[in-house]
């Protein structure tokens, strides 16, 4: 089997990714600039206008009436609604774990200065639930439910209007307030402006096709985002104790969601890597979505053989995956070497499939190496941690005269009085510094 070497990185390429995943979106930002402005300066018209053009549906009403709501509801099949019902259970109780974490902070680091800080939940915030071509029951609890648990006043839900009718009704169970049928750019315009029938929020969360992720993009400032995302991510870190076929299962796994889907293999036994490969090749010839895993597989799936485990650990901080599994002979300590990822699956029992239905860590998380520098979606991304400060005279007395004197030296005059008015005295006079 042919492999490229890099001889500086102790890597060998059994697979290496054929296709840059790099997008050139001149054509498509300028779109969607088009549509923000056009709903920014004309509404819900212009909200109507674009689900015309783009999803073929003609909209007089955009929200979702409470009678509708519990009408999908009904229609929830007993098991799918017990299974949503699962899952957002344990998102809510993870969450909650994690809210407890964030404790309100009141300090006094001197006599007479105190400080600190409360956790505050955003106000309003919009959840955007893809449509996509499987109805993903999971993303609307990932996305909800923790605003839910962060104690957001409104939760605005948007998707597109041809999404499966038991969307609403996991949007319902997981605690929106208000449920819209409105996808694409158009649902980011809506809810970073606001119109006749939407109201703006103050964050939107939730991921989308490239339409929605530059919508978010350029939207960002007037409102927040969670983050951009990219097509999704699984790599595997993996020794000889490795298990081709189980590896092969997983990657496959998430490779079905997107054709521009990135998997691989990080590996120090050059065995699993080739036997790896093969396996991902026979399982394809029965995948029912074949059509989506395969050129995945073919275009941005690679098998990296690395010299030794520092090797392994360092090209994975590299890549820095959305997901990443850990199947070592010692999963615990390799995953405390590793620093990059979105979220971690340690050991071989640890899917990734587990995390993005139901068992309580969130499913949205940084791709395309924002694992560098930021985690995934939480509680806390709900929240504002917003500090203040109170002083008596004796804080005064202890903060003022660096404040004055630091004024004076940058020539900041209007600073220099302020600090010292509280002090009582040479209020307007200047001071002079040598």
């Amino acid at each position: 089997m042919s492999s490229l070497h890099d001889p500086d990185d102790g890597l060998t390429f059994i697979k290496a990714v054929r296709r840059d995943s790099f997008q050139d979106n001149d054509a498509l930002g300028a779109t969607v600039k088009g549509v923000l402005d056009g709903v920014r300066t004309r509404g819900d018209a212009a909200v109507r206008d674009y689900a015309a053009a783009f999803d073929k549906v003609e909209l007089e009403r955009f929200e979702v009436d409470a009678a509708e709501r519990a009408a999908t509801v009904a229609r929830l099949d007993p098991a799918a609604r017990a299974d949503a019902e699962f899952a957002i259970g344990r998102v809510r109780d993870f969450a909650s774990r994690q809210l407890g974490t964030m404790l309100p902070l009141e300090v006094e680091p001197l006599p007479g200065l105190h400080l600190g800080h409360r956790v505050i939940p955003i106000q309003r915030v919009g959840a955007y639930v893809p449509g996509g071509r499987y109805p993903l029951l999971s993303a609307p609890v990932m996305t909800i439910v923790p605003a839910r648990v962060a104690g957001c006043d409104e939760v605005v839900a948007c998707l597109p209007p041809g999404a499966h009718p038991d969307m609403i009704a996991v949007c319902h169970l997981s605690g929106a307030d208000r449920i819209f049928r409105i996808g694409g750019a158009q649902a980011i315009a809506a809810m970073a402006f606001g119109t006749e029938s939407v109201p703006a929020v103050d964050k939107i969360f939730g991921p989308g096709n490239a339409y929605v992720n530059e919508a978010k993009r350029q939207v960002f400032g007037r409102v927040g985002i969670d983050q951009l995302a990219g097509p999704s991510e699984i790599y595997v870190v993996a020794d000889a104790t490795g298990d081709p076929e189980m590896i092969a299962t997983d990657l496959l796994a998430q490779a079905e969601h997107d054709v521009m889907t990135r998997v691989g293999l990080i590996t120090t036994d050059r065995a699993l890597a080739e036997a790896t490969v093969a396996e991902v090749e026979r399982q394809l010839a029965d995948l029912p979505t074949a059509d989506v895993a395969g050129p995945a597989w073919r275009d941005y799936g690679e098998v990296v053989l690395c010299a030794d485990e520092a090797a392994m650990i360092g090209y994975s901080d590299r890549i820095a995956a959305e997901h990443l599994q850990v199947h070592t002979a010692d999963p615990h300590a390799t995953a405390r070497r590793l620093r990059n990822y979105g979220s971690l699956f340690i050991g071989k029992l640890a899917s990734v499939v587990y995390s993005d239905k139901c068992c309580g860590t969130n499913h949205t998380l940084p791709t395309l190496g924002a694992g560098r520098y930021t985690g995934g979606l939480w509680v806390g991304s709900y929240l504002k941690v917003c500090t203040h400060q109170w002083l008596d005279p004796r804080g005064v007395a202890a903060v003022a005269p660096p404040a004055i004197r630091q004024s004076a030296r940058e020539g900041l005059e209007g600073h220099r009085r302020a600090a010292a008015f509280r002090t009582g005295h040479n209020r307007a006079a200047p001071m002079r510094h040598g």
